[in-house]
């Protein structure tokens, strides 16, 4: 099985990097599995799937760190995000939002295909939504979870499913939680944290794929 790695930053998966003794590129491939490190935001992410991704990949497994919205969830915990949503893609309709698909012009939200493995480690399950501003303002953060209910943010992953929909290649999406969803506040923060987490799983991961 070949698998196509996506991340924003090189940042996000240095120790794979190093793990792996691979050289800090844009896109790296091995006998096993590709990286292609896309940049920050669901442009730059739709930007580089166009040019790497084809169907002699059997699955996309998308890595990085993410806000969440539960506080009961520990920092550094992985989630399994199976569904995402373009939570900006729509009309504003006075007080109201109306979603892209009530508008008849497509749909914002796409769930993951089951994966053709089995994951490994304690992960949550749960939706995420994908934003161009990170929400950092109570007032839209209790709007934001009123319309969807997410459990995760970033700014990524509804590009990688709509892209993986499109081949009907399966997408994995793991996110590691860095921060709450709140008021902006980068003393809380656990990054380090995150991406360790994150590095290791995937290190085991793509280890026994």
């Amino acid at each position: 099985m070949k698998t196509l790695v996506v991340a924003a930053t090189h940042a996000e998966l240095h120790r794979l990097f190093a793990h792996f003794e691979l050289p800090e590129e844009n896109f790296i491939q091995t006998p096993v599995f590709d990286i292609v490190i896309t940049g920050v935001g669901m442009t730059a992410t739709a930007f580089s799937l166009g040019r790497t991704l084809n169907n002699s990949y059997d699955l996309i497994l998308n890595l990085g760190i993410a806000g969440c919205f539960d506080y009961s969830v520990p920092l550094g915990q992985l989630v399994h995000v199976t569904t995402e949503t373009f939570s900006e893609l729509g009309a504003e309709d006075r007080d109201s939002f109306l979603p892209i698909a009530d508008l008849g012009f497509g749909k914002s939200t796409y769930q993951s295909a089951t994966p053709p493995i089995t994951l490994p480690g304690h992960l949550l399950t749960g939706s995420g939504i994908t934003v161009n501003t990170v929400h950092g303002n109570m007032d839209s953060i209790r709007q934001i979870e009123q319309r969807f209910h997410p459990l995760t943010e970033s700014m990524e992953g509804a590009a990688v499913f709509y892209a993986g929909e499109q081949l009907n290649i399966p997408v994995v999406q793991i996110r590691s939680i860095s921060n709450y969803v709140e008021a902006r506040n980068r003393e809380s923060w656990k990054i380090g944290l995150a991406i360790a987490n994150l590095n290791s799983w995937a290190i085991d991961f793509l280890t026994n794929d």
